[in-house]
């Protein structure tokens, strides 16, 4: 009897036989159980679901609001039930249920996250870089303070001194060095380095070691010296706050981990005005700026501000570290007895009197500058009969004068 497969014997015995193929996934799935995939990593990972939170790892809060999209819809729950080990679908839902799973630039933009603009096909999107996982590491490491009590009125001393003006936060520079007994800002907290023991030096030669660091919402975490000088540096409001004999205004030379913040600039009008063409050589206004002078000035022809005309640069000094407001309003409180008092028409027909102004020598604006450097200005007035500074009352005399070097 000659030999025959399992398909003939059935196809003898009038058994048809049906090829089954197994159930393709869509894409909408394939991406739900990716997604879930991730959550229970996580849970592998820390030992527990995904949370909110603004204190909470991108990519945590990331998790925890796809779990709730998943909860909260019916067909993502009887999907990624088989895998739920955790019974992590037992939480309730506080997502409204959508027709359509998002994907993560959506849940980013839930969460107030701009992504980042559409780059090339090779460019990698939502992978965490090296450096990013170890910053979630050292904020995930961070635990309870025990002595806590300890700190706390460092704290408390430290933001009374910011109110006061005795303290101020500065622009954290890169590389900048970290001390025991500094305060820095970072991710919207306070941060006061507590320990920093011995040093050693990597690969690369940067000093290294891991510091106790103590945070005014009552935890401390044990980051590396320069995991923190990084994090500082990224932080848009990371900043160093500075001791309160922190020095003058300026200092002559800039430092290494000083950051440029601004720039005084002096100019001259060049109007046919009748009364400033008559006190050209003493009209001068003066300013501070962020960016370049040049810029600032481009159409000054156009605009009421410089008095519809053209104007030179005859003066400028950089500034370093410096609140360029408070120091703008310190210089114009300075000079205020001499404000230019003119009233011009802008190109609408308006009235416009500008305020920056005024009628004072430019060897009085150089000896103003010197005094800011000095850390002394906050003392002095301008007196236009004598067209020099004088000291100035009391009570003309404003607390908190910005500081600065440059």
């Amino acid at each position: 009897m000659s030999d025959f497969s399992d398909r003939e014997l059935l196809e003898e015995l009038g058994v048809e036989v049906a090829t089954r193929t197994a159930a393709a996934r869509t894409p909408r799935e394939e991406r739900i159980i990716a997604g879930f995939e991730d959550i229970l990593k996580f849970v592998v990972e820390h030992g527990r679901a995904p949370q909110h939170g603004e204190d909470r790892d991108i990519f945590e809060r990331l998790y925890a609001v796809r779990l709730d999209r998943i909860r909260a819809q019916a067909d993502c729950r009887e999907l990624v039930e088989p895998m739920d080990t955790h019974g992590l679908l037992a939480g309730g839902g506080v997502a409204e249920p959508s027709a359509e799973f998002v994907d993560d630039a959506d849940l980013l933009a839930d969460l107030g996250v701009a992504p980042a603009p559409e780059e090339d096909i090779t460019q990698l999107r939502y992978v965490r870089s090296r450096q990013e996982i170890r910053a979630a590491e050292e904020i995930a490491s961070r635990q309870r303070c025990e002595d806590f009590e300890t700190f706390k009125p460092l704290f408390a001393a430290v933001k009374d001194d910011l109110a006061k003006g005795t303290r101020e936060a500065r622009r954290f520079g890169e590389d900048a060095a970290i001390k025991q007994g500094e305060f820095f800002i970072l991710g919207g907290q306070i941060a006061y380095v507590a320990e920093v023991p011995e040093e050693f030096s990597t690969e690369h030669g940067h000093a290294q070691g891991r510091l106790r660091v103590i945070y005014d919402n009552g935890v401390e975490g044990n980051p590396l010296l320069r995991s923190m000088q990084r994090a500082l540096y990224k932080d848009d409001g990371g900043r160093r706050i500075t001791d309160p004999t922190a020095g003058p205004l300026f200092g002559h030379a800039r430092e290494d981990a000083d950051l440029e913040s601004g720039t005084i600039y002096v100019l001259r009008s060049k109007s046919e005005h009748p009364e400033i063409a008559a006190h050209r050589d003493l009209i001068h206004k003066i300013g501070v700026t962020g960016g370049s002078v040049e810029t600032r000035i481009a159409n000054a022809a156009l605009d009421a501000t410089y008095l519809l005309a053209e104007v030179e640069v005859v003066a400028t000094y950089k500034l370093f570290n410096i609140n360029r407001t408070k120091l703008e309003n310190l210089l114009h409180r300075v000079l205020a007895p001499a404000q230019l008092d003119l009233t011009i028409e802008d190109r609408f027909g308006n009235p416009v009197r500008p305020r920056e102004w005024f009628l004072v020598p430019l060897h009085v604006i150089a000896e103003v500058v010197d005094k800011v450097r000095d850390g002394s200005i906050a003392d002095f007035i301008y007196d236009p009969p004598t067209a020099s500074l004088t000291k100035a009352p009391e009570n003309t005399k404003k607390p908190g004068s910005p500081r600065s070097r440059g």
